[in-house]
């Protein structure tokens, strides 16, 4: 058994807290590196804004691991200390990659570089994706070294789908920490069902991401105060990737409430991230058509469209929040009520063609 569901809200109110605290810490030191984003073309913003806020995020989800350990509820999950600690340094050298990038602009491959780094210190300390399952194909258990590049990747897809939809204030803060709470969700049901093993990480750091998000959330609201950076932005991506690497790559059972064989464990958060791995789906597919560079800027976002369309910034953050909050539902309502699975194809095929039809221009028009 994991820890208790308050002991968990305990620790997710310490990383809101210590996230809530230091992040005018951060908004200090930025303005003293030279880490502030000034207005241009390709942002939205219309005054200076420090970009370190991604600093109290890892120091909010450091506390939390730290109030986890002190409380004795988690006994299980730090029995492992080397994947514990392999958790800490990978979050450590993630950010520390976006906050050299938000002092000094990075290339794209040195960032590359550097996510390959903090995915290997996963991998190399147990946080790696062991059984892969597709849909419709059963699963394969992977053997060390592909379960290691396979980490390594998954980590790359999750980090950039976060840095490439943080560009309205609140809305990458915003999407992860709703993530966060219906993955918590699904752990304690998995948990209940008897298919998390004692010590699985999952719920720790889902319950500290989703704290260290509503605790940054508040100084990034528009008009925002501070922004969290690629720091911030890389940082919640591998800590979503780690969630469900240890809950998805270590489990052989199909899980969504009753025993459907299409519920992998790796496809609930692929669907509960629908807005941001669409958006960077579509940002491939546009700048490849246009051969330019992946880590080229543009304005072809989900949240570009929706200003585009009239919205404004606040309205576009609450759309794209809902449709992330729906996304959700679809996804862990049969986990919760154990039936509906059915009903969640039919779901996500509405919600695609929905989205396709209201963002393609042809089509709209």
């Amino acid at each position: 058994m994991q820890a208790s569901v308050a002991t968990h809200l305990v620790v997710g109110l310490v990383a809101a807290v210590a996230t809530t605290v230091t992040v005018p810490l951060s908004r200090s030191l930025a303005h003293r590196v030279g880490a502030v984003a000034a207005p241009d073309e390709r942002r939205i913003h219309v005054r200076p804004t420090p970009t370190l806020g991604g600093l109290g995020m890892l120091v909010g989800f450091v506390a939390a691991f730290a109030a986890a350990a002190i409380s004795g509820g988690y006994v299980a999950t730090f029995r492992s200390v080397l994947e514990v600690g392999g958790i800490l340094v990978a979050a450590v050298l993630m950010y520390a990659v976006g906050f050299l990038d938000d002092v000094r602009e990075m290339s794209a491959p040195a960032k590359i570089a550097g996510t390959v780094l903090a995915g290997s210190v996963l991998a190399l300390t147990g946080t790696s994706l062991v059984v892969f399952r597709v849909p419709f194909a059963g699963f394969f258990v992977l053997s060390p070294d592909l379960a290691a590049f396979v980490t390594v990747v998954w980590v790359i897809g999750m980090t950039n789908a976060i840095n490439l939809i943080d560009g309205l204030d609140g809305l990458a803060a915003g999407i992860v920490a709703i993530a966060s709470v219906a993955f918590f969700v699904y752990t304690l049901q998995l948990d209940d069902a008897g298919l998390l093993a004692p010590g699985n990480p999952a719920p720790l750091v889902a319950v500290a991401t989703a704290g260290c998000c509503l605790g940054f959330l508040p100084h990034n609201l528009h008009p925002a105060r501070t922004f969290m950076g690629d720091g911030g932005a890389l940082l919640l991506g591998l800590l979503l990737a780690t969630a469900t690497i240890a809950v998805g790559g270590r489990t052989r059972d199909p899980f969504s409430g009753s025993t459907f064989f299409f519920f992998a464990p790796l496809v609930i958060p692929l669907v509960i991230l629908g807005v941001p791995v669409s958006d960077t789906l579509f940002a491939i597919i546009r700048r490849a058509r246009r051969r330019s560079g992946l880590a080229t800027a543009d304005k072809g976002h989900l949240h570009h469209r929706l200003m585009d369309l009239g919205h404004g910034q606040r309205r576009s953050v609450a759309i794209l929040w809902a449709w992330t909050a729906l996304l959700s539902a679809v996804a862990v309502y049969p986990t919760v009520t154990g039936s509906g699975d059915a009903f969640v194809l039919l779901a996500l095929a509405g919600c695609a063609l929905l989205l396709y039809t209201y963002f393609h221009p042809g089509l709209r028009r």
